[in-house]
């Protein structure tokens, strides 16, 4: 596998809006998302970018999967970057998110993103405007009952009036990408300043586990947990002021100890339904990503029983990313 991407190549996506710009290696929990992503970014001399909405909390390392330790010596991002209790929403996700993409993209390093919390990913590839845009019901209720291809006349047909021809054709490829170019084009022709955003152009990556397999990941992976000091770890946060109302919000791993810890769960009633809420949120995880796809994103999935290393090698190779 060559060791580093051209960086005069890299320099050429970046000019290029159709051009992929943006690695996203994506999947349920417990599917081995964290060591793929280490990979490609070691491969493509790129950094690591967390989509996980609990890994942003310090303190909050076992129960969220951080797994520090499989990053080596290679940057990541936002991990680590409020304290628990403090509030951190998606629009701030985005916010940083896109600083640390410009950044990288400065600097010729590819942004390599990884996680499982597909809103946060949704509002970078997507590009949410979350209060650029003035709300506009009637336009929300009239979008949804158009078709993919009247979505895209209207779209070009709102860049003729406004004399601006599309930046990006990939706006008219997915769904959620066409209702949100329409909405800035009808807002702009309205007479509002929109602010633009970057132009992300992402080649996804996910891996697939059969589900056997991976109820067995999940339910392994839990067990090092609670014997690795996951339940001292809320007994930590705890001590330091995070209330049993925060830890609720702050996923099931934490939501379940809570519990134990306040004895309202014995300890094998709490394994036994963190075990079974864990396996939901996985089978949420994929109803997210199959939706990702309906919407017109392309998802190269890795079949896990197999060489993983050998297709995404495959995967980039196709895309041209790195120097053959």
């Amino acid at each position: 596998m060559p060791s580093s991407l051209d960086s005069t190549r890299f320099a050429a996506v970046q000019n290029n809006p159709d051009q992929i710009n943006l690695i996203v290696v994506l999947g349920p929990t417990a599917s081995g998302k964290t060591h793929l992503a280490v990979q490609l970014a070691g491969w493509l001399q790129g950094e690591i970018i967390s989509a996980d909405s609990r890994q942003v909390y310090r303190g909050m390392d076992i129960g969220s999967g951080k797994d520090l330790e499989e990053y080596g010596s290679c940057p990541y991002h936002l991990i680590d970057i409020v304290n628990p209790g403090d509030e951190y929403n998606v629009h701030r996700y985005q916010r940083d998110c896109f600083s640390v993409i410009q950044g990288l993209w400065q600097k010729n390093s590819w942004p390599v993103m990884v996680g499982g919390t597909g809103l946060y990913i949704e509002s970078v590839i997507n590009g949410y405007r979350f209060v650029d845009i003035p709300e506009n019901p009637e336009l929300d209720e009239e979008l949804k009952d158009l078709s993919i291809e009247q979505l895209q006349q209207r779209l070009l047909t709102l860049s003729q009036h406004r004399q601006q021809p599309l930046h990006n054709s990939s706006d008219l490829q997915h769904r959620a990408r066409l209702e949100q170019a329409i909405k800035i084009a009808e807002a702009e022709l309205a007479g509002f300043s929109v602010p633009k955003l970057p132009t992300i152009n992402p080649l996804l990556i996910g891996i697939r586990w059969d589900r056997p397999t991976l109820r067995k990941r999940i339910t392994e992976r839990l067990m090092q947990r609670l014997n690795n000091g996951m339940i001292e770890e809320v007994e930590s946060l705890l001590q330091q002021g995070v209330t049993h109302e925060m830890l609720d919000w702050c996923g099931l791993e934490y939501r379940f100890v809570s519990l134990y810890l306040q004895n309202q769960l014995n300890f094998n009633d709490m394994k036994q339904k963190l075990n079974s809420q864990i396996h939901q949120f996985a089978k949420r995880q994929d109803t997210w990503f199959r939706r990702m796809e309906r919407q017109g994103w392309i998802i190269h999935w890795l079949d896990a029983k197999h060489d993983i290393t050998q297709q995404a090698q495959s995967v980039l190779t196709q895309n041209q990313l790195y120097m053959p």
